[in-house]
């Protein structure tokens, strides 16, 4: 009766957990997933190296080693990437790597859409991605670098806004997280997201704007990583 009680309440718990129910929407990722599982075959991680996981703007840093350096760099980026894929396939992108810090920027939970998450829900996921990186990595930094404000996506500013706010307070409260703000940066003088830090998309960015993503997450490098 013991066991069967227990299997019924391990239903339960499977059922009701947020990497569970994302499995389904999760599935038209998994070429991307498996041309970076194809990477980690090919290519050997440079030692005390920095991982980058997260969405296009990350896949799309064609100038990531030269910009980094002299941090090395694992670029794992795919496609629009949202945490609730991210967190189904954390493990496969994140485990196979031994690196001196994490570096995380997922900036699709929340477009201005109808299925958007709430910024409660997207600090929910983000707490849930820090714990599965815990499992198996118990003391390398996990930097958040903040949403950046875009105009293809500015009706929705205030909420994304808020999201970063929420992940920053959180960061503040344990040892080895640490937020990336990057707003100031990317505001100009009339408030509006700076137009030359991106493509015509008014969303991914231009070397110009990949130029101060660089120093400012640099910085923070230099300033927190032991």
């Amino acid at each position: 009766m013991k066991n069967l009680l227990f299997i019924a309440f391990t239903s339960i718990l499977l059922s009701c957990s947020p990497i569970r129910k994302f499995q389904e929407a999760a599935k038209s990722w998994e070429p991307e997933i498996q041309k970076l599982e194809a990477k980690d075959k090919a290519e050997k991680d440079p030692e005390n190296a920095i991982l980058y996981i997260g969405s296009s703007s990350i896949r799309l840093w064609k100038n990531i080693d030269k910009d980094m350096a002299p941090y090395p760099a694992i670029q794992r980026g795919y496609g629009g990437a949202k945490f609730t894929d991210l967190l189904v396939y954390a493990k496969r992108i994140i485990y196979p790597h031994q690196f001196k810090a994490l570096v995380v920027y997922v900036a699709n939970d929340i477009t201005g859409g109808k299925d958007d998450k709430t910024p409660r829900e997207v600090l929910g996921m983000f707490k849930t991605l820090e714990k599965i990186v815990r499992k198996k990595y118990k003391n390398q930094p996990i930097y958040f670098v903040a949403f950046t404000p875009t105009k293809s996506r500015w009706n929705a500013w205030p909420q994304i806004r808020e999201a970063n706010a929420l992940i920053q307070a959180y960061c503040k409260t344990k040892k080895n997280l640490q937020f990336v703000e990057t707003e100031a940066q990317y505001l100009g003088s009339d408030g509006l997201p700076i137009d030359e830090y991106f493509i015509a998309d008014k969303l991914h960015q231009t070397q110009k704007g990949y130029d101060v993503w660089a120093s400012i997450i640099k910085k923070k490098l230099n300033e927190t990583l032991k």
